[in-house]
């Protein structure tokens, strides 16, 4: 468990920085991503379900199939669901608020 705590998040070449309210794996975790300018070569999946919101900044996600989303600060989370397979890249610095499921 993870409460008021500060990580990487997604391994240690990730440009992400986590700030935990909390984190109950088997629960839910909320957690404030500070995207760093770029992003790692790797595609990734996700453990959870979640619903986020960009705060300030940009990002590009872009998807195995080719597809590409940005996504900006806005009222519409951004819902990321386990199956997705994607890169994400920050343009400059990013926050986002991200309320995730159980793992």
């Amino acid at each position: 468990m993870k409460l008021l705590e500060t990580s990487k998040d997604g391994g240690s070449e990730s440009t992400v920085w986590a700030h935990w309210l909390y984190e109950l794996k088997s629960f839910s975790s909320v957690v404030l991503l500070r995207f760093e300018n770029g992003t790692r070569e790797a595609f990734h999946s996700h453990a959870f379900n979640c619903a986020s919101w960009v705060l300030r900044g940009k990002l590009e996600e872009r998807h195995l199939d080719g597809r590409i989303e940005y996504h900006y600060p806005s009222w519409r989370p951004v819902i990321t669901r386990r199956e997705t397979f994607h890169q994400v890249c920050s343009f400059g610095r990013t926050w986002v608020i991200s309320f995730r499921g159980p793992w």
